[in-house]
């Protein structure tokens, strides 16, 4: 038989003997101790394993602009003053650099400040001297710059330089989606999409982008879809305020004002300061005919992101109210900050194309799109300059950039209800009554609430052309 030891007994040591394994856990406990003050502090079992402190704001924000997720405004705002502070002390690294640019190109995105772009630029442009030979964050960063201040051509250069530099690189072929939207590169668009979504499937992000190019397409149950579970997977309050705005502007174009009420008004709850679920929540508010809360939020909305589009959309409310004074009020400021939005850098030919042809001088319209066109023919310059056109009488020429805007076989697949009606009009005038109807119907049926102006408008000129003639048999 085996001999057992007083241990396999179930007996104690002997007095004196302590084991070795005793005299390790005497060590080990009186290692684990803290002495404070002269008075030794046991530290709680496993302390050690406590999850570290959640990240700062500054932390936040440069986990957001570095992976194409929305930043908040006060993370953004410590971002900028962290990485600024650690410039001063080290003008040599080239990533701080690119984060800081990329910081002010958000924040300007968020608050419509042009202030921003030259900013932005001049670090940008800094890491690319004193970063890395490839350096895809600068060249991604400048391609952003670009998107935003509507400067596609050079979207485009910068991102296709992002992506060469760094092919495995999803938010580079991100950014180029926003550079072939604007330049009606279709094909552009898709492969660029495609892209994205094998390199970073299942991303919220990823999702929100594919909502936008599924609109643009006029997929629109797709779409929808898409950038609810981009919602629902969000994970920080600034990105699903974001996507809850983007959910609510399709609702919007679907004619749902109840719903698109209820996403804007969600999405400022989750960031009060997504100024523009705030010019969204005007919208819905005017087309379900609570215009005294549209405009505040307008009001409001502008006071934080002096937007162009949403001067000139507060313009048009104060006209269909018959305000004209309180309108041209808005549309001269919509004049200054495109102004120095313009100084900055940023190109606002578009929007201000669209105010001269329907409150300024049609003439002056043209001649900006036409140019606007010729750089950057997306679908929206197309929409623009056909209905300018149409403003000075040239309305053979004014239906042909109406089509392009309008026909998905010409690149025009997103279903607006804005588009749908001017190329309704423009039929009208040139006597095709049968596409007229139908047009003008359309645009009706896509969202009856598109325009505060140009419903009434709408339903006048179908009221004119009344039903079509009943004809019957040949002979």
């Amino acid at each position: 038989m085996e001999r057992l030891t007083r241990r396999d007994q179930g007996e104690a040591p002997a007095p004196g003997r302590r084991s070795r394994r005793g005299r390790r856990v005497l060590i080990a406990s009186v290692a684990g101790a803290a002495v404070l003050g002269g008075v030794l502090v046991l530290l709680p079992r496993g302390a050690g394993d406590a999850p570290p402190p959640a990240p700062g704001p500054a932390a936040l924000a440069r986990g957001a602009v570095t992976t194409g997720v929305p930043a908040a405004l006060p993370d953004l705002a410590a971002l900028i003053g962290d990485r600024e502070t650690h410039l001063r002390a080290h003008p040599l690294d080239g990533a701080s650099w690119a984060v800081l640019g990329a910081a002010y190109v958000e924040q300007g995105r968020r608050t419509a400040d042009g202030a921003n772009w030259p900013k932005a630029e001049k670090a940008l442009r800094t890491s690319l001297r004193t970063g890395p030979k490839r350096n895809p964050q600068a060249l991604e960063g400048l391609a952003a710059l670009a998107v935003a201040r509507r400067d596609f051509p050079a979207a485009k250069k910068w991102g296709e330089s992002a992506v060469k530099a760094a092919p495995k690189r999803w938010t580079a072929h991100a950014v180029l989606i926003g550079a072939y939207t604007g330049l009606g590169d279709d094909k552009g668009v898709g492969r660029a999409l495609d892209k994205v979504m094998e390199l970073r499937p299942g991303s919220a992000a990823v999702g929100a982008l594919a909502a936008a190019v599924y609109r643009d397409r006029g997929w629109r149950e797709d779409a929808a879809a898409r950038i609810s579970d981009a919602a629902a997977a969000a994970g920080a309050p600034a990105e699903r305020a974001a996507y809850l705005e983007q959910a609510g502007r399709l609702a919007f174009e679907r004619g749902e004002r109840q719903e698109a009420l209820r996403f804007f008004q969600e999405a400022l709850r989750t960031d009060p300061d997504q100024r523009a679920a705030q010019a969204g929540q005007g919208r819905a508010l005017a087309a379900l005919g609570r215009t005294t809360e549209a405009l505040s939020a307008y009001q409001a909305a502008l006071a934080k992101r002096p937007s162009p589009e949403y001067a000139l959309e507060l313009g048009e409310l104060y006209e269909s109210l018959g305000l004209g004074q309180a309108a041209r009020v808005e549309y001269d400021l919509l004049r200054e900050r495109a102004r120095g939005a313009e100084a900055a850098g940023a190109d606002e030919q578009l929007v201000l194309g669209l105010l001269d042809a329907d409150h300024g001088d049609p003439a002056a319209a043209v001649e900006r799109l036409r140019v606007e066109w010729g750089r950057q023919p997306g679908t929206a310059v197309a929409d623009a300059l056909g209905w300018a056109l149409h403003r000075t009488g040239a309305d053979e020429e004014a239906l042909e950039f109406a089509t392009i805007a309008t026909d998905g076989d010409k690149g025009g697949g997103v279903r607006s209800a804005l588009y749908v009606f001017h190329r309704g009009v423009i039929e009208k005038e040139l006597g095709r009554y049968g596409p007229a109807r139908r047009h003008l119907g359309e645009a009706l049926t896509i969202n009856p609430y598109f325009s505060p102006l140009r419903v009434p408008e709408a339903k006048r000129a179908l009221a004119e052309l009344g039903e079509p003639p009943v004809e019957g048999p040949p002979d």
